[in-house]
C-alpha cells in the first residue's frame, strides 16, 4: 500500500519483493528470531503470573513481524526507540535476551541492573533507546535522536515506534511539526494493534487511517500489513530509503494485532472470541512457517529442530534470570539524573 509518489522519489527500492528473493539462512533467521520473541513473551507472562515479575508488563505477542522485518532494513548506527511494549524490539536489535529477562525480574545482571524493568529497557551498544512508560514519550525523544544524526551529518535513520493510542497525544504532533520543519531523518512507525488499552481505534479516533495523521505537517504516510514479514520488509524498505535520502520524516501505520490483553492485568473481555480467532488465522509466525515449507526452503524436520532449540534457549534464559542476584542496595541511587 505504498503510494506511487513515495516509490518514485525513493533513490533505491527493496530487492526483496517476495520470499524467493531471500536466502534460506535469512528466512530461517527470521523464523528463529520471531519464534524467540514469541516464546520469550509467553514465558514472561508465566513468570508474571508466578509473581517473579513485578509492576507492569506488556507483551508483543502477535506483532513480531514488525520488529524483525524493520530490523532487516537497518544499517549500522540506525537507532530504535519505542514505548513500553518493548521486549520484542530489544530482542530484534540483537540485545542479549538473558539480560532482558533478568531486567524483567529486577536482577543485577539485567540490562539496566534491575532498575528499569519491563517498561524501561535500554541498550546503548545496540542503539536501542527504550522502552518508555509515558504514552507517546518515544516520539519527541525519537525526533531528538534524529536531530543529533542530522547535526552530525551521518546517514542514519531513527526508527520511532508508538501505538495507535499514543497517536492521539499532543506531544506527538509537536514532534511531527518540528521533524518536518527541520527535515529530520526519522521514521514514525505506528503499531496499530486496533486497541488503545481496551478501546477500539474506531471508537477513539475521528480518522482511523492513522498514516494520514501527518498530512497537516506535509509528512507523507503509508499503511503496511504488519502481520506479514515480507510486506513489512518490502514496503518498509521503500520508506526507509525515502527518509535516508534526505526527504525528511515519514509515517508508517503498521496494521497488526495483539493476541493478549494490553497488559497482564487486562483480561481483554472487550473483544469477542470470534474476532480473536479470526485474527489468529493471520498469525505472522504461522504465515512465515507455512511460506517456508510451501516453497521448500526447509523441511518439517528443520523447522521442528528450530522449535526445540528455541524452547531450550528460553529455558536457559529463564534459569539465568532466576539465578541472577538481587541488586545491591548501594545501586539504588546510582545513575539517577535530577
Amino acid at each position: 500500500m505504498v503510494s506511487k509518489s513515495l516509490v518514485s522519489s525513493s533513490k533505491s527500492s527493496s530487492k526483496h519483493n517476495s520470499i524467493k528473493d531471500f536466502k534460506k539462512d535469512e528466512l530461517l533467521g527470521f523464523y528463529r528470531e520471531m519464534l524467540l520473541i514469541r516464546r520469550f513473551e509467553e514465558k514472561a507472562g508465566q513468570l508474571y503470573g508466578m509473581g517473579l515479575i513485578a509492576g507492569f508488563c506488556h507483551l508483543y505477542i502477535g506483532q513480531e513481524a514488525i520488529a524483525s522485518g524493520m530490523r532487516f532494513t537497518m544499517i549500522e548506527g540506525d537507532k530504535v526507540i519505542t514505548t513500553y511494549r518493548d521486549h520484542g524490539h530489544m530482542i530484534a536489535v540483537g540485545s542479549d535476551p538473558k539480560k532482558i529477562m533478568a531486567e524483567l525480574l529486577g536482577r543485577r545482571d539485567g540490562s539496566s541492573k534491575g532498575k528499569g524493568g519491563s517498561m524501561h529497557l535500554f541498550d546503548l551498544e545496540k542503539h536501542f533507546y527504550g522502552g518508555h512508560g509515558i504514552v507517546g514519550a518515544s516520539v519527541p525523544i525519537g525526533a531528538g535522536l534524529a536531530f543529533a544524526d542530522k547535526y552530525k551529518g551521518n546517514n542514519n535513520v531513527t526508527y520511532c515506534y508508538f501505538g495507535d493510542g499514543a497517536a492521539h497525544q499532543g506531544q506527538v504532533y509537536e514532534a511531527f511539526n518540528m521533524a518536518k520543519l527541520w527535515n529530520l531523518p526519522v521514521l514514525f512507525i505506528i503499531e496499530n494493534n486496533h486497541y488503545a488499552m481496551g478501546t477500539s481505534v474506531s471508537r477513539s479516533s475521528s480518522i482511523d487511517q492513522l498514516h494520514k495523521r501527518g498530512i497537516g505537517f506535509n509528512i507523507p504516510g503509508v499503511k503496511i500489513n504488519g502481520m506479514d514479514i515480507f510486506d513489512v520488509i518490502k514496503d518498509g524498505q521503500k520508506c526507509v530509503d525515502y527518509v535516508r535520502s534526505g526527504n525528511g520524516p515519514m509515517i508508517i501505520e503498521m496494521d497488526t494485532y495483539r493476541y493478549r490483553g494490553h497488559s497482564m492485568s487486562d483480561p481483554a473481555t472487550y473483544r469477542s472470541k470470534e474476532e480473536v480467532n479470526c485474527k489468529k488465522d493471520l498469525d505472522p509466525i504461522d504465515t512465515l512457517r507455512n511460506n517456508i515449507l510451501q516453497n521448500s526452503f526447509a523441511s518439517e524436520g528443520e523447522i521442528k529442530k528450530i522449535d526445540d532449540e528455541i524452547k531450550n534457549q528460553v529455558n536457559e534464559i529463564v534459569e539465568f534470570a532466576k539465578n541472577s542476584p538481587e541488586p545491591d542496595e548501594s545501586e539504588l541511587l546510582t545513575e539517577i539524573y535530577n
